[in-house]
């Protein structure tokens, strides 16, 4: 299980695009697939924290995930990266007294 709300995106020529955000629920490792709201699945292929390549991610972390193969307007800030049983992003909650 794991969730990513994309802050900031970057494209690095010869190696692909960076998609910058908190993990906002569970863990994501090198390898792991992910999707893009809910509907393209890609595979990450290095994360990196405060210029750090790490392996995993977790609850908390700010990171940067690469993706190959992604252009600049496949990932956009605001997207949801998700993977395992995630439910969708609430748009508010309806309250009657």
């Amino acid at each position: 299980m794991f969730r990513l709300t994309v802050q900031d995106v970057f494209a690095i020529k010869g190696r692909g695009l960076v998609a910058t955000g908190r993990v906002e629920l569970g863990r994501v490792s090198v390898g792991d697939e992910v999707r893009i709201n809910d509907a393209r699945t890609v595979r990450v292929d290095a994360i990196e924290s405060f210029r750090k390549t790490i392996d995993e991610a977790v609850t908390g972390d700010n990171v940067g995930l690469l993706f190959s193969g992604l252009g600049r307007s496949d990932v956009s800030p605001g997207d949801v990266l998700s993977s395992g049983a995630v439910g969708p992003v609430s748009d508010g909650v309806d309250v009657r007294l």
